[in-house]
Formats: C-alpha cells, structure tokens, sequence
C-alpha cells in the first residue's frame, strides 16, 4: 500500500528547492502565491545558487534537499524547476527520515526522477505538478488542482481528446511523468513496478523517431503489457526533422500501443503546457474513456 502524506493546513511550512537546472527569473511571483495559499514560504539554498547551468554544485543541491528531507517541521519540499541535473544527486539522498515522517514532494520534468525514486523506495504518494518556474504561464485551473490536492479536496477531471482513444474503464495506482526520465531510470532502483498500474506520460522537445525508440524500449521490456491504462498527456515543441518520420507523436505511440486491450486516451492536461494539472503518484484512480471524452477520478 503507497502511503499518502498528510494534508496540509494553513500555517504549514513548505520549502522550496532546485535539484537540477539553476532558475533564469525571480520565482517571487509563485512565493506570493503560496503564502496567499496561508502556507509559510522556505527559500533553499539551492533556489539562488548558481554553478555553471546548475543551481549550486552537486553537493549544495543534495544538501539543501536532505535538510528538507530530514526536517519534521518542513511539510512539503516543491521544486522551483527541472531542467537537467537531478540524476547525478539522487543516490546521495537519504529517504530515511521522509519514510518515518512523509510529505508531500511535488515537481515534473527532470524532477520524475526524485518522483519515481520516492515511488519505488519509499511507497509514499507525491506529485507531479506545476513547480514555481512555471507558476507565472500556468492556468488558474493547474494551479487550483495543485492546491486542491495539498489541502485534501479530492478532484475528478474530465476533458474531450481529439486523437481517437481506445475505450475502456480501468483502476489502478496510478505512476508516470517524463517519457525520457523514466526510461533513464529503468534497470535503476528509482525504477517503478509497472504491472497493474495506471500510466502517464508526457514529453517536450522530443523528436518522433525518438519517442518511438523510446516507447519501443518500454514494450520489449514489459513495462506496457500489464497496465489497467495509458495516459497520453502533452507531446509538444516537437523539432522537425529534415526528413519525415511520417507519423505524429499520437500516431507513433497509438501503433505501439493499439494491440493492448486497456483504455488508452490522448491529449491528457499534463505535461510541459500551461494547463498541467496536478497528479498523484501512487494514488489509486479511475480511468473512463470513450472515443473523444475521458473522466479520470481519484478513489
């Protein structure tokens, strides 16, 4: 059983982190938010620091992120943003206090790394969702759905694709985020257990040809066969090659994937786009999808 944090309430203490990439922009538009959220802001080291593209050496990010891992009175750590870098922190860290006293951890992007490691090794639920960085461009409904889950109100989504989905109704725990990342940390001990899971996935600035090795990696290796459900969220910014892979991204997934018999929808509002709602990592959900409309609860 993936256990669920506790929900926080006015007052709490959240902190603020960058495991990855330094930020290029004040995020003091995002701190104002969550202070007017009633929670009490903590900037990390890490989220001024700058060393090369990084935010900070190797060494101050792992640091900056244990003292937040292992301080009780912290209740959720958020990640200012991704970008590269959390893959040369992430067996420095030590999860043994967050086991003894969970809270959430939220990001996307080079951040479904520290996702899928907390899934695979600790069995805590955390969240994949708009960071500070992306605060300024995100939709008031991404923003609200982050908030929502946080504090404890459970949300049903529902949205109408224009990819035709494979139909179908599935329950599961539901796993995923960065199509790149999770690839990476196959073979890994950040390695999620895919079987009888729903899936998400989603990518930016990945070109056809390498999505579909990608995807393709996954089904030789038995990551696909075995779900309850595939979530396609945003494939975007997608550079085109001088020769025509001759498939969308939707078309390249869809013919690797059509032959299973789970519900498989397109065009999920998550992703690297303004509308990137909220996700739990290791919360048990529902999956209705009809041919051009899709419901997604939480259970």
């Amino acid at each position: 059983m993936i256990k669920q944090p506790p929900y926080l309430k006015k007052g709490d203490k959240i902190a603020i982190v960058c495991p990855a990439k330094k930020l290029p922009k004040s995020i003091d538009s995002a701190i104002s938010i969550l202070e007017n959220w009633g929670l009490e802001v903590i900037i990390g080291e890490s989220v001024y620091a700058s060393h090369h593209q990084f935010a900070g050496t190797d060494e101050l990010r792992t640091h900056d992120i244990q003292h937040f891992l292992d301080d009780e009175t912290i209740k959720a750590i958020i990640c200012g943003r991704g970008g590269y870098g959390t893959i040369r922190i992430i067996d420095e860290l030590d999860f043994t206090k967050f086991k003894q006293n969970p809270k959430w951890f939220i990001g996307f992007s080079d951040v479904t790394i520290l996702l899928s490691h907390i899934i695979a090794q600790t069995q805590i639920q955390c969240l994949h969702a708009q960071m500070p960085y992306t605060f300024d461009e995100s939709t008031p409904e991404a923003l609200a759905s982050l908030k929502k889950v946080i504090f404890g109100e459970r949300q049903t989504y529902h949205y109408s694709s224009e990819f035709n989905n494979q139909p179908g109704v599935g329950t599961g725990v539901l796993i995923g985020g960065n199509l790149t990342l999770l690839v990476m940390m196959q073979g890994s001990v950040s390695e999620m257990d895919f079987d009888d899971k729903i899936l998400f996935l989603e990518d930016v600035g990945e070109q056809e040809y390498s999505i579909d090795r990608m995807l393709r990696m996954l089904k030789r290796a038995g990551k696909l066969k075995n779900l309850r459900g595939l979530i396609i969220g945003a494939f975007n910014e997608i550079a085109e090659e001088k020769i025509s892979f001759g498939q969308t991204a939707e078309q390249v997934i869809w013919d690797i994937v059509k032959d299973y018999d789970y519900p498989v929808c397109f065009h999920f509002p998550t992703g690297h786009i303004d509308n990137n709602l909220c996700m739990v990592l290791g919360a048990e959900v529902e999956l209705k999808v009809e041919k051009n409309d899709v419901q997604f609860k939480y259970l």
